[in-house]
């Protein structure tokens, strides 16, 4: 089978849907700040990110443009993230097939995308988004609207992807910044002395930890359920497990909402491996290394345009030498 002219197609379909939909919208690429108080929390959300940018450096997160201003500094721009997985396969050890995104001048919560009804060969998973890692990505009103620990980590998450921090393929280069990210929000609590978005940090740190062992689980048993059924009793079959993994099921379920489930499962799988792939091995290393900044100064040793399979080898070694040097100095 040609699959260069079976991707080109099935992309072809989605970048055609999803451009009519943006189009067809009309929206103003004008920011609305509704009212004194989203003003307000705007300022107070500003005034967060300066301080929780010289935070991170003093962890050697180098500080990026990245929501470095808010929509009282120009235009928002959003994104419409789309992944595309060819059915009956998992990314478990490389890129997804397709994955691209697209730009348009607006608050995300100005365009909702209805759903993807069928793409053929392939699972889609899409999302939207005002935060991402560049300069043109600016704090909207939305975003001070959300929690302090989830403002927290979007801004620590996107500054370690400048290229100052971190240089690596897309799907390597989020299964570092997803649990450096958490863990530096934790750093961040810390420091300030606030106990209960401390305690808030570390436990959603330890349900994504869950979350990603889960995961692993769930994507062996998908791998081989896929080699022995049909796509679609294969499908079914992977969705009735998710039960056996809950706090995998429970953010799945969340971020599925709206979209169909048969149609987004390998690509959504194979999206959440790259975010959380190393989410353990990190955790762990996190555990034995001296502090953050030096597991984050080690981490940034990772060779350049690395395969999985050399990364992994990378957090082997790196554990090695933790526990070796842990052994020297009698820590525990």
């Amino acid at each position: 089978m040609d699959f260069s002219n079976w991707f080109g197609r099935a992309a072809r379909q989605w970048i055609g849907l999803a451009i009519s939909l943006i189009a067809g919208t009309g929206i103003s690429s004008c920011a609305t700040i509704g009212g004194h108080d989203a003003a307000k929390r705007l300022e107070q959300t500003a005034s967060l990110i300066d301080e929780v940018k010289s935070f991170g450096k003093s962890l050697g997160i180098e500080p990026t443009q990245a929501l470095s201003k808010t929509v009282r500094d120009g235009p928002p721009l959003a994104m419409l993230w789309i992944w595309m997985q060819r059915e009956g396969t998992l990314a478990l050890s490389g890129p997804l097939d397709i994955r691209m995104a697209i730009g348009y001048g607006a608050e995300k919560e100005r365009l909702r995308i209805e759903q993807v009804y069928r793409v053929d060969g392939y699972s889609v998973y899409y999302r939207q988004g005002n935060e991402f890692s560049d300069s043109r990505s600016l704090a909207t009103a939305g975003f001070a609207e959300e929690p302090i620990l989830r403002r927290v980590k979007v801004i620590l998450h996107e500054d370690l992807h400048g290229d100052i921090n971190f240089a690596l393929p897309w799907e390597i280069e989020e299964g570092i910044a997803t649990p450096l990210g958490s863990l530096a929000g934790i750093e961040y609590f810390r420091w300030r002395g606030d106990e209960d978005n401390l305690r808030n940090a570390a436990s959603s740190f330890d349900q994504e930890r869950q979350a990603s062992r889960e995961l692993t689980l769930l994507a062996a048993q998908a791998k081989d359920i896929f080699a022995q059924e049909p796509v679609e009793i294969a499908k079914e079959k992977i969705v009735a497990l998710l039960h056996n993994y809950p706090t995998y099921q429970r953010q799945f379920d969340r971020q599925v909402r709206g979209q169909h489930v048969s149609t987004v499962v390998e690509a959504k799988l194979s999206h959440d491996l790259a975010y959380y792939r190393y989410y353990d091995s990190i955790a762990a290393l996190a555990e034995r290394a001296p502090n953050l900044k030096t597991l984050i100064a080690d981490l940034k040793q990772i060779p350049a345009n690395p395969t999985v399979a050399i990364v992994d080898e990378f957090l082997r070694n790196l554990e090695t030498r933790y526990a070796s040097e842990s052994i020297r100095t009698g820590a525990p």
